[in-house]
């Protein structure tokens, strides 16, 4: 497997394109189109909030339903959540104007929006924003970087990856694009994921591959707790790589799979590390676990922890913080057995053994918690299970950011 550059169009025959409709923002590109230059396979997961934004409904009942996907549209500003049968109506309309200029069925046009929850649509902005995207839209890699820079709300930067692997003696691409900074605490699984491959597998196991995948990555992150209306991974893929059909849980399916774990992974960790206001990624690894369900409750609890996360923002090694989000987890576990550390490129310290503080220097740990990364490890020391979770830090500007964001 090999790490390579680019995102949405990495993969054979994908294509991308951005545009600026003016749907809320007007200072910068705010749609994005995914096109597949020949029908896809497709696979997604979506939210489990019980509030659904429209373009979820939407996705949902084609992934579901349809033969084939070939293209997605994305907005940023507007959610298109809880608007109504209007709302649920403009994602039909947005699908029927790719239908018109890309001569696909609008059956297979996904759509996904983002931004304010409760505002309407500007539909006639919309379509004309998919005629400047079906007109400019390209297989580079500078393209995709358009499309992951369109998607942005308040995102600081564009997050996207891709990898390579050999799958039955063909080169097989995995990209993909993203897009989340608050309201997010995926449970699908406001986040936004689109990966692309050219890998031929069937729906099924395509099916599959994502929603495992997503257990470990995506749902491992959480910025503030909130999960949103909106959330919505979509995988499609094209079958150009021409390598031999994956229809059964075999090595090629694992080859597959390792890949899209691989950049799932890197999306979801480039989302935790830019949330709202945020100054550092922050991760926690639970080893030593009786079971993985157990890892991923502890890990999730400390990662989700607003005191835990306040005392990353300012450098601060309370480790009864975290001890205590442990504790309140549901989780059962001998507290007089863990182990803690703190580590980061600055280096890695133990701050408590078997539960008793191991009288660390508290300026060691401030120098180690003040980097942009910085990683805690509990260690239950009661079996080989293990979990990893993101999140960032909590900060005065994630605040901030959220008090005025409707204006």
């Amino acid at each position: 497997m090999k790490k390579i550059d680019g995102g949405v169009t990495a993969a054979k025959g994908f294509e991308a394109a951005a545009a600026e409709a003016q749907i809320k923002y007007k200072d910068r590109k705010d749609m994005a189109l995914i096109y597949s230059q020949v029908p896809c396979a497709a696979a997604g997961t979506f939210t489990t909030n019980v509030v659904k934004a429209a373009p979820v409904k939407w996705d949902q009942e084609l992934v579901k339903n349809s033969p084939f996907v070939q293209a997605v549209v994305v907005n940023s500003g507007i959610a298109n959540a809880c608007t109504g049968a209007e709302g649920y109506g403009y994602c039909e309309q947005t699908a029927k104007a790719v239908e018109q200029l890309l001569d696909i069925p609008a059956s297979s046009v996904l759509v996904a929006s983002t931004g304010v929850i409760g505002m309407q649509l500007p539909i006639d902005r919309i379509c004309g924003g998919v005629a400047l995207l079906a007109g400019s839209r390209a297989d580079t890699e500078e393209a995709g970087l358009l499309a992951a820079q369109a998607i942005m709300t308040t995102d600081t930067k564009p997050k996207y990856a891709a990898v390579q692997a050999e799958i039955g003696g063909k080169t097989v691409t995995v990209g993909g694009m993203c897009k989340g900074s608050g309201m997010i605490h995926p449970n699908m699984c406001t986040m936004l994921g689109f990966v692309t491959t050219d890998a031929a597998i069937t729906k099924e196991m395509l099916q599959k591959a994502l929603s495992d995948s997503v257990k470990d990555t995506y749902n491992m992150v959480s910025v503030d707790g909130d999960t949103s209306t909106n959330d919505t991974v979509l995988l499609l893929a094209n079958g150009l790589a021409e390598n031999p059909l994956i229809d059964r849980e075999d090595e090629n399916y694992a080859a597959f799979k390792e890949a899209l774990n691989y950049v799932n992974t890197e999306l979801a960790k480039k989302i935790a590390g830019d949330g709202e206001g945020a100054t550092c990624l922050f991760e926690v690894k639970v080893v030593g676990a009786e079971s993985k369900e157990q890892a991923v409750t502890l890990s999730k609890s400390v990662v989700t922890s607003s005191l835990t996360k306040a005392a990353i923002y300012g450098h601060d090694a309370n480790w009864g913080r975290i001890l205590c989000a442990m504790g309140y987890s549901g989780a059962k576990f001998d507290p007089d057995r863990v182990d803690l550390y703190f580590e980061s490129r600055a280096g890695k310290l133990k701050i408590i053994e078997n539960g008793v503080s191991t009288g660390y220097s508290e300026e060691e740990a401030t120098r180690i918690l003040s980097e942009d990364h910085v990683t805690a490890i509990a260690d239950m020391k009661l079996g080989e299970a293990s979990a990893v979770a993101w999140g960032c830090d909590l900060t005065h500007e994630y605040v901030n950011i959220n008090a005025d964001y409707r204006s």
